[in-house]
């Protein structure tokens, strides 16, 4: 009988504890759900939150110790910073389209011909300058003959206008939340340091200290150095009058983020102006993108922390997965966050290697 009874309490004390489990179970799986189209925005609030902690706790001394004012203040910029040229961009996009409209419903866009030299591009200097010369000649036809092609990119470009309009949006939404953790910097960094030391034990301070190391690195060197490109290019664009320069402009930060040179989006639109500006001007022009292209050589230096050496390829991989995953906001946090990972990784494997150093050392030999 005791035999029984003690299977009997067995049974219902593995029935009754399953029961709990599959509860525990079915409420991380649907508060996840529930964060999930906020986790992007969060990490990257939480990213640029660690990044501009210094400056904002200087701007907090200059206003006697507020932080909640630097916190509000800094917030306020941010948001100003990007409302500002996105109404830019897009007042100029449908200036753009409408002028193009107009002309062609009149009938007087003119597209100037190519030049001859285009031709002399390897693998696809003949298509384009075939192309060109058919829209300067009869723009009709050229119309006519691409217009499932002009259909496709036109939905393309409509869909990425519509994307990164949202990812505005989130961005403002993160920019937000890092206020908040800015206002609470020193219990927003010790919840951070409690959790990490949770999962990692001892070791919980030096992987904080290293992955914030990273982040202001990352941040300063990759982001900052891609925003200043971007920003140089579309002042550039703008002087010479290059149509949709935001736009351009956005390109050229998309390719500086993902470690390209911005030189694949400026290029093409130097060519475009010496096509339609004096020589001076153009040569100009290409003289300010051969220097904006070259200027992560000088700025990643000097700007990206020392000991903090992350190769292109995990940056690239990091940038170009996270925009795939989370549009234009994961542009971002893809590669801070995989940067982290790739200096932990390192961090781990020197600590095995030193641990089997001591292990093979001359007194175990």
């Amino acid at each position: 009988m005791e035999g029984i009874d003690g299977n009997k309490i067995f049974t219902k004390s593995a029935i009754e504890a399953a029961i709990k489990i599959a509860i525990l179970g079915i409420m991380v799986i649907w508060t996840f759900q529930l964060v999930k189209p906020f986790l992007t925005p969060v990490i990257w609030g939480i990213i640029l939150a660690v990044a501009t902690e210094p400056f904002i706790a200087r701007v907090a001394k200059m206003l006697g110790g507020r932080r909640s004012l630097a916190a509000v203040f800094f917030v306020l910029v941010i948001i100003t910073l990007l409302i500002i040229p996105t109404i830019f961009l897009v007042m100029s996009s449908i200036d753009t389209v409408h002028t193009l409209t107009a002309n062609m419903q009149d009938k007087t866009l003119v597209i100037p011909p190519p030049p001859s030299k285009i031709a002399a591009w390897p693998l696809v200097g003949n298509s384009i300058h075939q192309i060109w010369q058919l829209a300067s000649t009869n723009l009709e036809e050229a119309l006519a003959q691409f217009a499932p092609q002009i259909k496709t990119l036109a939905e393309t470009l409509l869909g990425s206008v519509g994307g990164g309009l949202a990812g505005i949006f989130m961005i403002i939404i993160a920019t937000c939340i890092a206020g908040v953790f800015l206002a609470k910097a020193e219990e927003s960094a010790a919840i951070a340091r409690n959790i990490v030391t949770r999962f990692t034990g001892e070791k919980g301070v030096e992987i904080t200290t290293l992955a914030t190391a990273v982040i202001r690195g990352v941040m300063q060197g990759v982001v900052g150095v891609a925003v200043i490109q971007a920003v140089l290019s579309a002042v550039g664009m703008v002087v010479v009058g290059v149509p949709a320069a935001g736009l351009w402009a956005v390109l050229v930060l998309v390719c500086a983020v993902s470690q390209l040179p911005p030189i694949l989006v400026l290029g093409p639109v130097a060519a475009y102006v010496f096509s339609i500006a004096n020589t001076t001007p153009a040569v100009l022009f290409l003289i300010w993108v051969f220097i904006i292209s070259a200027s992560d050589g000088f700025l990643k230096p000097l700007l990206m922390g020392r000991g903090v050496d992350i190769p292109m390829l995990v940056i690239l991989i990091g940038s170009l997965g996270g925009m795939m995953l989370s549009g234009i906001l994961g542009l971002f946090v893809g590669s801070v966050v995989l940067a982290i990972m790739y200096s932990l990784f390192l961090a781990w494997l020197d600590e095995n290697d030193e641990k089997i150093l001591a292990f093979n050392g001359p007194g175990n030999k």
